[in-house]
């Protein structure tokens, strides 16, 4: 995705914030609209916008910034960088499960807030120059569902594309390229995201649950993606019939 060409939306209900990282955003080469509420953001999509990113703050009057997330999650395929009050960890736990792809804390690092935006786009394309030289192993089997690396999708035994946000794709992906292996959660962090998170961090753990929802026939039973106490996790592929 070239830089001039990526559309970023600002929404928060805070004119200076938005100013702010609208200005430093496009510094930075950045297509850079403000919505000042979901109220906004919504019509914008109702008319066609062409959104490819949204910086998304948690606390605004009206619909706040969870229930906006979710909306588009489930209705789009936009990238969500969520920002969260400083130290309201639950904010972020819940963010990440309704889809945000990345979080930050406020006030923000207009530094910090860059290069998780260029992390989290990073994210979704990297894979893809890799799986157009490969076509044959472009989709990966999961019992009854499908990997798709190139497409970056998730589908079911009938071919119904079922909501996966990029960080989860990156996660299951990663998982799949280690069969049978145990993998704590630090591994997990540098073989799907590339870097480290907080010590605190959940994220791991709630992509885990939510990609155990998506691809288990019980997520209280896994067989896929199974818990090693103490220590991480372990992926174990079906055995083709």
């Amino acid at each position: 995705m070239d830089v001039k060409n990526t559309h970023i939306v600002v929404v928060d209900d805070e004119a200076t914030i938005r100013d702010t990282i609208r200005e430093y955003l496009e510094i930075h080469g950045y297509r850079v609209t403000e919505a000042d509420s979901a109220r906004t953001l919504r019509t914008m999509l109702e008319g066609g916008a062409d959104i490819d990113l949204v910086v998304l703050d948690v606390s605004m009057p009206g619909e706040d910034g969870l229930s906006l997330a979710r909306f588009l999650r489930e209705s789009t395929d936009v990238l969500i960088v969520m920002l969260t009050a400083a130290g309201e960890v639950v904010d972020r736990i819940v963010g990440l499960e309704m889809g945000a792809d990345d979080y930050i804390a406020k006030p923000a690092d207009l530094r910090e807030l860059l290069a998780r935006i260029k992390a989290v786009i990073r994210r979704r394309h990297e894979a893809a120059p890799a799986a157009a030289l490969s076509q044959p192993t472009d989709v990966i089997q999961l019992g009854n569902h499908a990997l798709h690396l190139e497409a970056r999708k998730l589908t079911d035994a009938s071919g119904e594309e079922i909501a996966i946000t990029s960080m989860e794709f990156d996660l299951l992906r990663a998982f799949c390229e280690n069969p049978n292996r145990v993998l704590s959660r630090d591994q997990l962090l540098e073989l799907a995201h590339h870097k480290r998170w907080e010590p605190y961090d959940r994220s791991i753990d709630i992509r885990v649950g939510r990609l155990r929802k998506k691809l288990e026939a019980d997520p209280q039973k896994p067989e896929l993606i199974k818990t090693v106490h103490g220590v991480g996790y372990v992926f174990a592929p079906p055995v083709p019939a």
